[in-house]
């Protein structure tokens, strides 16, 4: 008895610092103070997942979804650049990766053509079914990858911050017949698409009035971090946000393009069509913005100790120094911030911060490597992708509910210390 005491006594004072921090990192837990309209009082509430992985070496940010009946665990890569939710499926699989766990055994809840989600993917009208009892998809990623099934439904075992638990049915691809990507070289069930598509997790979660509609990520430079459901996990007043592309719907897109600047000072290009993608490790700018970045950036290093590390393939640009490095912190003194500045309004601006710990890593090499490649040359025409290397150490919020993407620096390795700390909490 003494015991339990003095562990409910440890537990309670974790659970106030849960739920009181928020000075530290601009980040706070709040309790909802309830919602209007046809959502219930669970709307209030967020899901969160700890997020596993980092951008070098790993390349890949995951996070572990209990599926099924009884439910399974599989790893799920980060996607907010596609909407569908997908694990490597025994139907029997035609062609499967390498995955870290046994391949999904796929429920007989078969989506129909005509469901209102089989519709929403096929909303060009050029797909053409092959039975009327199934949905197929495809899906195709722009580095090559691609994942070829059907629909099916089956339950999600999730869980909000306030320890409810939660087991909706909802609709993912059982996927068949996959081909790799150039840069998937690690073992994977599947990808957790979190675009802002209605197919999308969020959205079938929100669609049912589990959670609001709005997905943030805090990705530590550490590794590791969190992913949320929900708009209760943060102070709106401190975040700089930026208003949604209505044009460019399908992706986490400002609408107004941004302007690149270098030290603080405009490099002249502007209107940049930007998506936020935390399925891409890196940050991918077009012919023109690399062009000028690299150049500014080789100006900027002439005289410094450092010279171009041509042995050395781990990214396309890569410097040396008289001896290897060992962190960012050591180099980052030669290189000068970058910035993308968004209209907000008529004369109004916000400005996404790109430090140079946000576009640098260091290889295994000991050399300093720009994290910022061509986007063109890979396909993306005249796209600038922001990936997850100038994501880090950032609480990323993209509100589908007020068309507003939004950013604020945050420690993301003691969120996500914290965030586990809360979930052994309510295991009690």
């Amino acid at each position: 008895m003494v015991k339990m005491n003095v562990r409910l006594m440890i537990l309670l004072m974790v659970m106030s610092l849960v739920l009181g921090f928020s000075s530290a990192v601009d980040f706070r837990w709040r309790k909802s103070g309830g919602f209007s309209g046809r959502f219930t009082r669970a709307a209030g509430s967020s899901v969160v997942f700890p997020v596993h992985g980092n951008v070098y070496p790993l390349g890949y940010y995951n996070v572990t979804i209990n599926i099924g009946q009884p439910p399974r665990p599989y790893y799920l890569d980060l996607d907010t650049g596609s909407d569908l939710t997908w694990l490597q499926c025994d139907a029997p699989c035609v062609r499967c990766l390498e995955a870290p766990h046994p391949l999904y055994q796929p429920s007989n809840d078969l989506i129909p053509c005509n469901d209102p989600l089989c519709k929403a993917m096929h909303m060009n009208g050029n797909h053409r079914y092959e039975a009327a009892e199934q949905c197929d998809y495809e899906v195709e990623y722009a580095d090559g990858g691609s994942s070829l099934g059907v629909l099916v439904r089956d339950v999600f075992s999730l869980n909000y911050t306030e320890g409810l638990r939660l087991t909706p049915r909802l609709a993912l691809g059982c996927g068949y017949d996959q081909i790799p990507g150039a840069s998937s070289h690690h073992p994977l069930d599947g990808v957790l698409g979190l675009g802002r598509g209605k197919v999308s997790i969020l959205s079938q979660l929100h669609n049912q009035g589990h959670v609001k509609n709005v997905i943030g990520h805090c990705l530590s430079s550490l590794g590791g971090g969190i992913l949320f459901f929900g708009d209760d996990l943060y102070d709106s007043s401190r975040v700089s946000w930026t208003p949604m592309s209505r044009e460019n719907s399908k992706h986490y897109s400002p609408a107004m393009g941004g302007e690149l600047l270098f030290g603080g000072r405009t490099t002249g290009l502007k209107n940049l069509l930007t998506i936020f993608d935390s399925g891409s490790s890196y940050t991918y700018f077009n012919t023109k913005a690399y062009q000028a970045v690299t150049y500014l950036l080789k100006r900027e290093l002439s005289g410094k100790p450092l010279k171009e590390a041509r042995d050395d393939h781990t990214l396309p640009l890569c410097w040396q120094g008289r001896r290897p490095f060992m962190s960012i912190e050591e180099v980052k003194k030669y290189f000068k911030p970058l910035a993308l500045s968004f209209k907000t309004g008529w004369r109004s601006k916000t400005l996404f911060e790109i430090p140079p710990e946000a576009y640098l890593i260091i290889s295994r090499k000991g050399n300093v490597c720009l994290g910022i490649l061509n986007g063109t040359e890979i396909g993306l025409q005249n796209l600038n992708l922001i990936g997850d290397i100038s994501m880090q150490d950032q609480m990323i919020i993209y509100d589908n509910e007020k068309q507003s993407i939004g950013w604020i620096p945050a420690d993301c390795d003691e969120l996500a210390s914290l965030q586990a700390s809360a979930a052994q909490v309510y295991e009690y």
